[in-house]
């Protein structure tokens, strides 16, 4: 069986695009996650808020990122993806928040196939009303769990390539190592 962190290449044009890894869908309430030794999808839980993903949201195969998860993203992309899709993106963005201490990166992107989005480049170019919309779900989708999460302003395209390609360092580093 093929793992989709492990197994999946990320991409050819690292770190300006990459091939992402969706979980969740676009208008879900439910947070899947990848269960890392299966490489399955787990339920973890229903959003407890009355709130959606604004956005289909997984993640970049054989990266690590700074909360000990592959590196998130969020695809842009005028329909819903269903879970275990692989999606050619580009990066458009950076969106940083802290959860229960950590540094949580979400990289921005669009879907290079969708003609409604592939033509930005940067997140600076969408309507100030969707990135809004993005960082509102996160400042709000843990508030009813009694958590709260703290949402940096979303950054431009040039700020997430460090990120990626720091993850994807990561990752090689503790494959070579073993993942326990």
């Amino acid at each position: 069986m093929i793992h989709p962190w492990h197994d999946v290449t990320p991409g050819e044009k690292l770190p300006h695009e990459f091939s992402a890894l969706v979980e969740i869908p676009m208008g879900s309430s439910v947070k899947y996650e990848l269960d890392k030794k299966t490489g399955l999808l787990r339920l973890d839980r229903v959003l407890y808020s009355a709130v959606y993903y604004p956005a289909n949201y997984g993640f970049i195969p054989q990266t690590y990122a700074e909360d000990d998860d592959p590196l998130d993203v969020l695809v842009l992309c005028q329909e819903a993806l269903s879970p275990l899709t692989l999606v050619s993106s580009r990066v458009i963005g950076l969106m940083t928040m802290v959860d229960a201490g950590k540094k949580d990166h979400k990289v921005l992107s669009v879907a290079i196939h969708d003609p409604e989005f592939n033509s930005f480049r940067d997140a600076s170019e969408l309507p100030s009303h969707r990135l809004m919309m993005l960082r509102r779900f996160f400042q709000d989708y843990k508030l009813l769990e009694g958590k709260s999460v703290e949402v940096d302003e979303i950054q431009p395209a040039a700020t997430a390539l460090p990120i990626i390609e720091e993850s994807l360092q990561r990752y090689s580093q503790i494959r070579r190592r073993g993942f326990h």
